[in-house]
């Protein structure tokens, strides 16, 4: 499913920047008046022909004048598709999940393991030590250079400092030893995990 969703907004980029670029260069085109100079044919009812088109007519500007909800519903489609395009951006931005890890098998060939065993794993001692209530882990970066990311929630009476020493050396090392990996750098980020207040008689 990730795979098909991740062809998809491929497939979906190219297109919109392919019709993007196609579209303002042709505008560009007739805006130089470089389409008749290089004898460019533009497609059949193009808008925009002469270096002196703009792009919306008085006819088209005053057309809807007398209804005041016009403009404001214009403006406001144009905003929720700006916040949409900023919402995949960032989509875009995001560190990804890593899927596979490139293991050195000791045979020249290598050997690839599953990016969620490893996450699993790493969970589960995490959460096997003192202190530490849940445990998220996310593996980023490349197969050849994974990154860790995990978030801990903590118990009340759990150490920071003890519980981020025994996870390093402990369940991160663990792991880079058993992948075979020289670093596997971790970022963690630490929770309090709320409790109710206890009655002292």
């Amino acid at each position: 499913m990730r795979k098909v969703r991740r062809t998809v907004n491929r497939v979906l980029l190219g297109l919109i920047g392919a019709v993007l670029l196609g579209t303002g260069g042709v505008v560009l085109l007739a805006g130089l008046g470089l389409a008749s100079a290089w004898h460019f044919s533009l497609p059949g009812g193009w808008p925009w022909t002469r270096p002196d088109d703009v792009l919306l007519s008085d006819e088209h500007r005053t057309r809807w004048v007398d209804r005041g909800w016009w403009w404001p519903a214009v403006i406001a489609v144009l905003a929720v598709v700006v916040l949409l395009l900023l919402w995949w951006l960032l989509g875009q931005l995001r560190r990804r999940r890593l899927g596979q890890i490139l293991v050195d098998s000791g045979d020249g060939e290598g050997a690839t393991l599953r990016g969620r065993a490893l996450e699993g794993v790493l969970a589960a001692e995490t959460e096997a030590l003192d202190g530490v209530e849940r445990a998220g882990v996310r593996l980023t970066g490349r197969r050849t250079r994974p990154q860790v990311r995990a978030v801990l929630a903590l118990a009340p009476h759990a150490d920071p400092g003890t519980v981020l020493l025994r996870f390093s050396d402990g369940a991160v090392a663990r792991a880079r030893g058993s992948a075979g990996l020289e670093r596997l750098p971790a970022e963690v980020r630490l929770r309090a995990v709320r409790h109710r207040a206890e009655r002292v008689s």
